[in-house]
């Protein structure tokens, strides 16, 4: 990205350097949720920094393969994520975001971006009550283990640092599992958040499994939708490489310092932070996209 004439070089430098900051912090609260750097990264880079829609959405879905990448790694160290789980259910989640990505393409061609405002908006709202109506368990409450459970093998165990154990668990309702994470690869491709929020929703509450299991084993999974989508977003032109690359150096740092921080504080502080940014978040991008301020 060239200087415009007359101006100091340092001015594009200084934009890129925002760049990284920014996306650092995103990709701090990223890694801690499960949601991808991008899940904050597109409301404050249309909010704030007045990047369109368009180039934000798609840098997000490159900074997600980032934070994949940088989180999705350690957390498997970690012996935390539960891979086979994730592989299962990634099948869904890509072919849902093919479904989105192809959608937005047709949305911004006839202007209907005020519409991608109010959704992601809506969509980080939604998440708000289910986390504060867990927040009051470490742990989830214990379920019955249903066919699913036995068919697909959905047991795991990880050893919590905080706790001081180590955590035995299982997951059950694997057939609403797979339906919400179709529907969270559509948002991925619609939004370009990389979907963690509904990937968190269907492994946390629809398929009852510990809240850490659930974020590490999202971390692992939003790479390869956002890499679907993102092939899409780069055929339309909508991925601004000067702010693709900024934000991708961002979130990388700031995903591998999330992840050091995940492992050391509590399931319920990771809700209570979570459940705080959905909402500041939210209600800015519905009111952005009804026309009023921000």
């Amino acid at each position: 990205m060239r200087a415009p004439k007359g101006k100091s070089v340092i001015q594009p430098i200084l934009y890129f350097l925002i760049l990284i900051v920014v996306s650092a912090l995103s990709g701090i609260l990223g890694a801690l949720v499960g949601l991808g750097g991008g899940t904050f990264l597109v409301p404050i880079y249309t909010l704030y920094l007045r990047i369109p829609i368009a180039y934000a959405t798609g840098a997000s879905l490159i900074s997600t393969i980032a934070t994949s990448s940088g989180a999705g790694s350690a957390y498997i160290k970690d012996k935390i994520t539960n891979v086979k789980l994730g592989m299962g259910l990634e099948i869904a989640t890509t072919g849902g975001s093919i479904v989105g990505a192809l959608t937005v393409a047709f949305m911004y061609s006839h202007h209907l971006e005020y519409i991608i405002y109010i959704v992601f908006g809506l969509v980080l709202l939604s998440q708000v009550y289910i986390q504060l109506t867990r927040s009051k368990y470490e742990l989830p409450k214990e379920m019955k283990p249903d066919w699913s459970t036995k068919l697909f093998k959905l047991y795991g165990s990880y050893y919590d640092v905080v706790l001081g154990k180590e955590v035995n668990y299982y997951g059950v309702r694997w057939w609403l599992g797979e339906i919400i994470m179709f529907f969270a690869g559509f948002i991925s491709g619609l939004l370009g958040i990389g979907s963690g929020a509904l990937k968190v929703l269907g492994m946390d509450w629809a398929m009852n499994l510990p809240m850490k299991v659930s974020t590490t084993t999202s971390n692992f999974m939003i790479g390869v939708t956002a890499a679907t989508g993102s092939s899409i977003y780069w055929i339309y032109g909508y991925i601004q490489p000067f702010i693709a690359a900024g934000t991708a150096i961002g979130v990388l740092l700031g995903a591998y310092i999330g992840t050091k921080i995940l492992v050391r504080i509590t399931n319920r502080s990771i809700r209570y932070i979570f459940s705080v940014i959905l909402v500041i978040l939210g209600v800015q991008m519905v009111m952005r996209g009804l026309g009023y301020g921000f």
